[in-house]
């Protein structure tokens, strides 16, 4: 699948191994802290005019904008935290986000163009563990201040069928 924007550029091996390193870090923070259920500090991982989208892989091939989710900047994604904290129906849950295959696409300057594989994990109290939504993540990342922020992530899943309450971030 090819997204406008997200084409393999040549990159400088050493520098692809610094930017894989540090998109790596990136998600490790990133998914320890939606694991633990933090969904308030979620939007300290974007940049203030970002742009977060969930859609199905078959849209993102026919380039159709429709989206599960889709926002535009810093304050779409504290509203969405806030929603999803306060107005979701709640049942206890675990959460586990996997990303894996960080491919870097592209690094010039502070921008570092990223796709990466991703699964978010789902055990409900006295249930199975379900796989929610399997996928990958086109990434642009923005070196701010020594530190990764996600200035554009489109979540494109594989997933056919999808829990038509999800709301989660991913």
């Amino acid at each position: 699948m090819k997204i406008a924007g997200y084409e393999q550029q040549p990159v400088d091996a050493r520098l692809a191994r610094e930017a894989r390193w540090d998109v790596e870090e990136f998600h490790a923070a990133y998914c320890q802290l939606l694991d633990l259920g933090d969904i308030e500090q979620w939007a300290d991982f974007f940049t203030t005019d970002c742009l977060y989208i969930i859609t199905a892989r078959e849209n993102a091939e026919a380039d159709l904008p429709v989206g599960l989710v889709y926002a535009e900047g810093r304050d779409m994604i504290r509203d969405r935290a806030f929603a999803v904290r306060h107005t979701q129906m709640f049942a206890p849950r675990y959460l586990q986000h996997f990303v894996s295959n960080v491919l870097i696409l592209a690094v010039a300057g502070n921008e570092i163009r990223a796709q990466s594989n991703y699964q978010l994990l789902q055990t409900l109290v006295e249930g199975p563990t379900t796989l929610l939504q399997a996928g990958r993540y086109y990434d642009t990342f923005w070196r701010e201040n020594g530190r990764l922020l996600i200035e554009e992530r489109r979540c494109i899943y594989d997933t056919t069928l999808i829990a038509n309450d999800l709301v989660l971030p991913v």
